[in-house]
């Protein structure tokens, strides 16, 4: 299979060895950081898991699942050792890897949906399967984060606050951060119910992050604009922030979707690194 057809949004379509990913333009000019959105394409699996399935705990195979990581590191020139794994429980924890975290054979994976550090060569990794996968870098100082958004996430602003971590923790100036949203999936397939609608009461707009109702009682949630405009409101301007125009509901060939294969499916690998 060849490259996607579909418009690609913000975001470039790159391969490296049998690994099929996407990338922010603004990043790949810049070797200060290594990221990538893979793509469903390039891995052993088969099935509903088909083909580079990153997480065992849908019921892949483990052999599987280590395989495909092997060739993720190999694809990318890294070291297995060197992804840095959470364990995502759909909420706003934020994880900062500092020495604190090491030495490096204590890789236990904690509970949070956001990781940050201002290490080199350590992949922080995010998977996904429609929720928004979001990475954040600042150049200046070289600190990188990878979140991930669900709708529980945005509804309790992760985002936003990685963004406020950053400046806080870091001295990062928002107005020098830059940010890229993967693909997830979008407001044509994502309806959503009144309990969703009631969580997003503190979002900046919430207005504008949700679409005509299809039906009495739901409602469409953009995910990916909902944490735009967090981060928006956070202080990165909104050129800084690159959004990918593509579904993971609709394009089931290039992405796993959990709402469009009925909750049996696998796992992206989203990641990004600061360069040794």
């Amino acid at each position: 299979m060849g490259k996607p057809s579909s418009d690609t949004g913000m975001f470039v379509w790159k391969k490296s060895g049998p690994v099929e990913y996407f990338a922010s333009p603004d990043w790949e000019a810049r070797p200060f950081v290594v990221h990538a959105f893979c793509t469903r394409r390039g891995g052993v699996s088969s099935g509903r898991f088909a083909a580079l399935n990153m997480s065992g705990r849908e019921g892949e195979t483990e052999a599987n699942v280590n395989a495909n990581w092997d060739i993720v590191a190999a694809a990318f020139g890294l070291a297995r050792r060197q992804f840095f794994r959470v364990h995502q429980v759909h909420g706003d924890r934020i994880h900062v890897v500092d020495d604190a975290d090491f030495p490096i054979h204590d890789r236990r994976p904690r509970e949070c949906d956001a990781v940050v550090t201002n290490r080199p060569g350590l992949a922080l990794c995010i998977l996904t399967a429609d929720c928004a996968p979001v990475l954040v870098a600042d150049p200046a100082r070289r600190v990188v984060a990878a979140v991930h958004a669900g709708w529980r996430g945005t509804a309790l602003n992760i985002s936003g606050q990685v963004v406020r971590l950053l400046r806080e923790r870091f001295g990062s100036p928002p107005g020098e951060l830059q940010a890229a949203i993967g693909p997830a999936i979008g407001p044509c397939c994502y309806e959503v119910d009144a309990v969703v609608r009631a969580a997003m009461d503190g979002h900046p707009d919430r207005e504008a992050v949700f679409a005509a109702q299809p039906a009495p009682g739901k409602w469409r949630l953009d995910l990916a604009l909902a944490n735009r405009l967090q981060m928006e409101a956070a202080g990165i301007p909104g050129g800084n922030i690159r959004t990918a125009a593509l579904c993971s509901s609709c394009r089931q060939d290039l992405f796993y979707s959990h709402r469009g294969a009925g909750g049996q499916t696998g796992r992206l690998l989203n990641f990004i690194m600061i360069s040794p």
